[in-house]
């Protein structure tokens, strides 16, 4: 393949990508209570949340399910974490 061709499949890939690091990073921070490693979920969070923006904004309608899917996986990370930063 090459470089420059925009492939859907990728961004997909990097949403899910993104999406399991993040949850993986707040069930870590949230189980410690470690500050820096509470900082690091929310940031994991956040670039989660803009890897979902650009695939949204390539999306072909056919990725609805697949997008929707994992924003809801992040919104329950985002709330555990949220929960533990009270």
């Amino acid at each position: 393949m090459e470089r420059g061709i925009h492939s859907g499949y990728n961004d997909l890939k990097q949403v899910e990508m993104f999406v399991k690091a993040a949850e993986k990073m707040v069930g870590q921070a949230t189980m410690g209570l470690d500050k820096d490693m509470l900082e690091g979920a929310k940031q994991a969070v956040a670039n989660a949340h803009a890897q979902l923006s650009r695939a949204r904004r390539q999306a072909t309608g056919v990725d609805e399910e697949f997008l929707s899917h994992y924003e809801q996986k992040l919104a329950n990370a985002e709330h555990q974490l949220n929960e533990a930063l009270r």
